[in-house]
């Protein structure tokens, strides 16, 4: 048994325009998987040319997770290329709002809680459902350091982090047993367009560099590695956990 190899393996990512999203399923691509890139961003398309110019085995569905009524026709759009099964999901899609406590905007909130937690739940349970059916399937959430810690200044997205672990948590005690597999990949200080606004504070940014024992911001291709091998069949008695993948910033 080839334990890396996903040839065969239908997979959706979502939030797969550009950053990690985009890197992780170019990994599972590579790795053999045919994938649905999803993205906000008409440019998702071209994202998936990339990949493969054949439009064969990558293809692009254009679809916003803010809007949970219509992850329906979303997921549904992905099945469609996928000749109706789905053994990967990674949910990556995600936004972060900063804001200070005393005046957090309700609809600021409730965008960033929609995006980040209640689309995880919703189109894993889309995608559950199919894998139920046949038994088998891997669910892959991303989460963040902040799943771990708080955050007074980005108290919104730390909460909707913290969700996702709780979400990952909950769906492996209840698909465990029936061959589905929920992790979550909690990523340190990477370089997306997520962290662009902190990473222009040179000060901040060395701060957070010093606390990082391998003295680096990771990349995107830096959580490729683990994204494939939750995917595969090498993690198969791998269920329930959050994996940081942070340059060791957790050791302190």
């Amino acid at each position: 048994m080839k334990l890396f190899d996903l040839t065969g393996k239908k997979a959706i990512v979502t939030g797969s325009n550009r950053g990690m999203g985009f890197s992780i399923a170019k990994g599972l691509y590579e790795a053999g998987a045919k994938v649905v890139l999803i993205d906000i961003n008409e440019e998702v398309h071209n994202s998936a040319k990339k990949l493969d110019p054949t439009g064969k085995n990558a293809f692009g569905v254009t679809g916003d997770m803010s809007k949970i009524e219509g992850l329906d026709g979303i997921f549904n759009s992905s099945m469609d290329n996928l000749e109706g099964e789905v053994d990967i999901l990674v949910n990556c899609a995600g936004i972060s709002r900063r804001g200070d406590l005393e005046n957090f905007d309700l609809e600021v909130w409730d965008n960033v809680m929609t995006v980040n937690s209640s689309s995880v739940f919703f189109l894993s349970q889309l995608a559950g459902k199919k894998m139920l059916e046949k038994g088998s399937g891997k669910i892959i959430n991303i989460a963040s350091m902040l799943s771990f810690n708080g955050s007074a200044g980005s108290i919104a997205y730390a909460t909707s982090k913290a969700a996702v672990a709780s979400i990952t948590k909950s769906l492996c005690i209840g698909w465990g047993s029936k061959g589905v597999n929920v992790n979550a990949i909690a990523p340190g200080w990477i370089q997306t367009d997520l962290t662009a606004a902190l990473r222009a504070n040179t000060e901040k940014t060395d701060t957070i560099s010093k606390r990082i024992p391998m003295d680096r911001w990771g990349t995107p291709e830096d959580v490729v590695g683990t994204a494939i091998f939750l995917a595969s069949d090498a993690s198969n008695y791998v269920n329930g956990a959050i994996i940081p993948v942070d340059g060791g910033y957790l050791a302190f």
